[in-house]
């Protein structure tokens, strides 16, 4: 069922289809049955009237009056010869002559007739009419009475579209205050005059909303400041670990270990603030027009000196594009793809970035020459906290397996879809990260 109204118009103008349908029916034979009762009961009353101007008829002759050819009549006496006739009636005696209404034919056509006995001039009068013309005359009437019932149907179809509208405006602002809401706005609904059908799933809806504000409020304390107090103990660490440094040196096993240690904590904590900095409710609300070229310009120029400190040549080709997005969001998107390919391409490696036109929009391109990802494991590298053959990467790296998962997160924040393949050089990963063309704006 796509449309309440539809459904409810459909189902209400079946049901007066149907009993109309039923009620015209009875309607159609009763009246059938009314107007040829009455068409009888005026063949009688001919009849008389006929016997009663024919009074004096006692030779045959034929009466060239007749006004209609759809009737005629005949007088005939106990003898069966006949009197008198219209013009148009045969010149003998059809059907037997018995008093009442009969079927008889004559002239290509069946007749209804009436005989009727004159007892006081000891004859019979017959008075016959088209049974064609008698259906066809009551069918007239009767569809006269029944069309505007009829007619009715697509009256009663375009009133009730508009009752059950306005029957739904509740509905509809109900439904229209839920998508004009901001990803944030978990207030309650009202409505006024909220009828009693309604009332149930508004009551069920603000309850939700408020679980779930309570439920997101929660998360994002625990999110927050979980981050935040460790930051002062990791930056103690960090303290310790460089005056450890200096007095056992830099080759110690264990300092070491503790540094990387010290480092991957340092990365989750931060990675997690970005997650929770581009949710939606955070992020969504401060959506505004951004260069995309020169952001991704900006950014590879910030971190400049993580790619010269290993040699890695880094190329950038396209042109200005600008899409509808948060800037702190795509910063660290774009921040992410830029770290891993630095930290994943090998010394003296390639980088090459891409932000141009592409059939659905506009498209960023991250590729290198490091190891890439197999593409059995496409997918799963979107999970949280999912690395590449575990903790013991290959590569030594330090990460915490959040990195695609929050660039996927805020790919999906601003309508984009990822695509992961093999860069240009045969190996290497390289990500497409296309922006829909509802959420772009050209400059």
């Amino acid at each position: 069922m796509k449309s309440i109204r539809l459904y409810l118009l459909l189902a209400l103008l079946a049901t007066i289809t149907l009993v109309n349908f039923v009620s015209l029916l009875h309607g159609y034979q009763s009246s059938m049955q009314k107007a040829q009762n009455l068409f009888d009961s005026r063949l009688e009353s001919t009849a008389i009237l006929i016997a009663s101007a024919n009074s004096r008829q006692v030779g045959q002759e034929t009466v060239t009056n007749q006004q209609t050819p759809y009737t005629f009549f005949q007088i005939i006496d106990d003898n069966g010869q006949l009197l008198t006739r219209s013009e148009n009636a045969p010149d003998k005696v059809l059907g037997v002559l018995d008093e009442g209404f009969h079927i008889i034919n004559f002239g290509s056509y069946r007749w209804r007739n009436y005989v009727y006995r004159d007892t006081v001039l000891q004859r019979w009068v017959v008075v016959a009419e088209r049974i064609d013309i008698r259906y066809m005359l009551a069918e007239d009437v009767v569809m006269e009475s029944l069309l505007p019932i009829v007619m009715a149907i697509p009256v009663a179809a375009l009133i009730i579209w508009f009752a059950v509208g306005i029957g739904l405006k509740p509905l509809n602002a109900f439904a229209s205050q839920l998508s004009e809401r901001k990803a944030d706005d978990l207030r309650p609904i009202e409505l006024d005059r909220v009828p009693k059908e309604l009332t149930t799933v508004v009551n069920n809806t603000n309850s939700l909303l408020l679980r779930l504000a309570e439920a997101f409020d929660r998360e994002q304390r625990f999110s927050a400041d979980a981050a935040h107090e460790l930051r002062t103990p990791v930056s103690v660490l960090k303290v310790h670990l460089h005056n450890l440094r200096a007095r056992l040196g830099n080759d110690d096993e264990d300092i070491i270990l503790l540094r990387d240690g010290v480092e991957r904590m340092g990365h989750l904590i931060e990675q997690i603030l970005a997650l929770y900095r581009t949710s939606p409710d955070q992020a969504a609300v401060k959506f505004e027009s951004v260069d995309l070229f020169k952001l991704v310009q900006s950014l590879i120029a910030r971190s400049y000196h993580a790619f010269e400190s290993k040699q890695q040549e880094i190329e950038m080709d396209g042109e200005s594009h600008i899409i509808e997005g948060n800037v702190f969001a795509l910063e660290t998107l774009i921040s992410n793809l830029l770290n891993n390919a630095n930290k994943y391409t090998p010394e003296k490696g390639r980088i090459h970035v891409v932000v141009r036109r592409h059939e659905e929009g506009v498209l960023l391109r991250v590729e290198d020459s490091g190891p890439g990802i197999p593409e059995e494991q496409y997918q799963r590298v979107f999970e949280r906290f999912y690395r590449l053959h575990g903790d013991q990467h290959n590569s030594g790296v330090i990460g915490c397996g959040l990195g695609l998962t929050i660039v996927k997160h805020i790919a999906d924040l601003h309508r984009a879809h990822i695509q992961l393949g093999t860069s240009a050089w045969g190996h290497g990963l390289k990500v497409d990260v296309i922006f829909p063309l509802r959420a772009v704006n050209y400059a």
